[in-house]
């Protein structure tokens, strides 16, 4: 019997963007293409650029430039190109009556933009950007809620050549503030207020305490009418702004080397990472991202409920996608409110063709017994993409079959920021088993590295990549050195992730968890991954994490923290303790057993284990930015 649970139709393999790529460069499978490309980067990555048609202003003389060493090269060397015109300024000529995006707030008002209108208003806020003195390189800070202004604030940036960072609206003052000294943002964007779940969100109190000490020059105000501005030489009202400008721009010719955009990314310890994007590099990695991994194309519509905040938000709600000539559905709300039938509804009213979705929202669903398919037409969708942290099994199963009718491929897939996006995906045509991240994107030479530096297979191993591609961050903002410690230290002329992961025998790959996160119980190394997937396998259990801690005896010994579903039950942790045990081995049985009301969570749905370790030993809690919900922590007690 095979153990794949999907096998892809014949139609579904031979309709992709990517099988039509590979048949128009005389490949037949996805491993004979990364093997292509593996021997010949520069040449792979300039087919992708031309089947992507990015536009230039000045055809690039070189596809990759390695002289100064794998950590600093450089992509599509001596080119002009604005990612904007491969984007809405092409498909504005194209198809200017089809609809851009559809904007659904929680209220439930809803408002359309074409690619015309699009390019309109983002040319009417480029002028009105460069009215306020906004020059090239300058940086313009995007503290919004997923509302219109936010990705029109994100693409006038980009036109006039500014350099955009977008801060997750739901940061704390200090979040906010440390990323814009660090960047040294110029201008900052922010609303007057949103609703979540049904309650109004103020940011004055935030913006204000944040803004203290930093220069910035103006704060500009899309008005709402939730939080009480008063204009003034530093607040300028977003309508007042565009009023009277023109609704057109020329477009700004930047170097394929001229920064796009910063984006932050949390560390284990001290401050947010500054990632920088360019303007070549990411203009063909976002479209080959949104076309081959995903199957983007201009008849789709997807609704992907990822927050511009975040890398997943940026390349397939707006880059990846404006490079795609798609539509999507930007919802500024909770998934769950006003009930669990929200998303579904859009889902079948927006007749959605790529559905997006975390696995912190599937096991939200899931808990809950929501049943999609007994309510709603979802036979539109043709791909279920989900990304953030390793997927368990019974969610998977969950969303392939009560969302996907056993169907649809579940596109897992896993990169981070500093990738620009994924580095390992489900590809359309792939047979796939529950789980799996697929196969390393082609292009990108990956590999499974033990202590030693060699290769592994079937077994768990260090994440690398051998060799560079045109999304790689630019060193890190502002520490450089930063950059070559966490990235490229570990091995020589290696990138390294810092994810642990396992190739099984068919070739698919699977995540096991951070390489830092790496249990070691009397010298046997387990992943939190694999705990977690078995704690979570219990009828009983919707969530879990493992962490270590020292152990006199076994060096180092398992903790698990556990979410119930349902209500209390006596014994419950010695029972889940028991089933570890059973499940994988008595070296698994955790040394303790905490129940808890939540897991410490980022905004992204990441469990912050760390903040588990150090409030379990009594350490120092460090940066609490990320963290959604820091009162779950209150429920840990320290250890003697």
């Amino acid at each position: 019997m095979s153990d794949f649970e999907f096998i892809p139709t014949v139609e579904q393999r031979e309709n992709s963007n990517i099988f039509k790529f590979m048949k128009i460069n005389n490949v037949s499978t996805l491993k004979e293409l990364s093997h292509k490309a593996n021997s010949d980067l520069g040449q792979f990555w300039k087919d992708v650029e031309k089947y992507f048609a990015i536009e230039w202003d000045k055809p690039y003389q070189n596809v990759l430039d390695v002289s100064k060493g794998l950590p600093w090269c450089k992509w599509f060397v001596d080119g002009k190109t604005n990612i904007y015109k491969s984007s809405v300024e092409k498909y504005c000529k194209l198809y200017p009556n089809k609809t851009a995006y559809t904007f659904v707030s929680e209220d439930g008002r809803i408002s359309k933009t074409t690619y015309s209108d699009l390019d309109k208003k983002v040319s009417k806020l480029a002028n009105a950007l460069k009215s306020l003195g906004v020059q090239k390189g300058d940086v313009v800070a995007i503290y919004l809620p997923m509302i219109e202004e936010s990705i029109l604030a994100i693409l006038a940036s980009a036109k006039i050549g500014a350099v955009q960072t977008v801060i997750f609206s739901g940061y704390s003052s200090e979040s906010l503030q440390i990323r814009l000294h660090d960047c040294k943002a110029k201008i900052l964007f922010t609303s007057d207020g949103f609703q979540r779940k049904g309650k109004l969100i103020s940011q004055k109190k935030t913006v204000k305490e944040a803004t203290k000490k930093i220069n910035i020059k103006k704060i500009i105000v899309p008005y709402k009418g939730i939080d009480s501005y008063e204009k003034s030489d530093d607040v300028i009202f977003y309508n007042d702004l565009i009023l009277h400008q023109s609704e057109s721009c020329s477009t700004e010719i930047t170097d394929s080397q001229d920064p796009l955009f910063i984006l932050y990314t949390s560390g284990t310890t001290g401050k947010p990472k500054g990632v920088v994007q360019v303007h070549g590099g990411f203009s063909v990695f976002a479209a080959y991202q949104a076309g081959f991994l995903i199957d983007t194309t201009e008849n789709d519509v997807v609704l992907w409920p990822a927050d511009i905040g975040w890398i997943t938000g940026l390349v397939w709600n707006v880059y990846g996608l404006l490079l795609s000539g798609a539509s999507a559905v930007i919802y500024d709300g909770a998934l769950d409110y006003p009930n669990f039938n929200r998303i579904w509804e859009m889902l079948q009213e927006f007749k959605a063709t790529i559905f997006g979705i975390s696995p912190t929202a599937v096991r939200l669903f899931k808990k809950n017994n929501i049943q999609p398919l007994n309510l709603y037409l979802l036979d539109k969708i043709k791909n279920i993409p989900t990304t953030g942290e390793p997927l368990d099994e019974d969610s998977w199963r969950w969303l392939y079959e009560k969302v996907g009718n056993k169907k649809i491929p579940i596109m897992n897939l896993s990169g981070g920021t500093e990738i620009g996006g994924a580095m390992l995906s489900v590809f359309p045509g792939m047979k796939l088993k529950p789980t799996t991240v697929g196969i390393p994107c082609p292009g990108m030479n990956l590999d499974v590295f033990d202590e030693k530096g060699n290769s592994l297979r079937e077994e768990n191993g260090f994440l690398v990549v051998k060799s560079p591609w045109p999304a790689m961050t630019r060193g890190l903002l502002n520490d450089n050195q930063r950059y070559l410690d966490t990235y490229w230290s570990r091995f020589e002329n290696i990138w390294f992730h810092g994810d642990y992961v396992l190739v099984d025998s068919d070739g698919l790959w699977y995540m096991k968890g951070r390489a830092d996160d790496v249990i070691n119980v009397s010298g046997h190394r387990m992943s939190p991954a694999e705990i977690e997937q078995t704690a979570i396998s219990h009828e009983k259990i919707s969530d879990a994490a493992s962490i270590a801690i020292p152990d006199d005896i076994t060096g180092e010994a398992i903790i698990l923290f556990i979410v119930q579903e349902g209500n209390k039950e006596p014994g419950l942790t010695a029972e889940i303790s028991d089933f570890i045990s059973q499940k994988i081995g008595k070296l698994a049985r955790p040394k303790l057993v905490f129940l808890l009301s939540d897991l410490p969570k980022t905004r992204t749905g990441k469990i912050m284990r760390r903040l588990l370790k150090a409030k379990l030993l009594g350490l120092d809690l460090g940066d609490l930015s990320p963290l959604e919900n820091p009162q779950v922590l209150e429920e840990i007690t320290k250890l003697d």
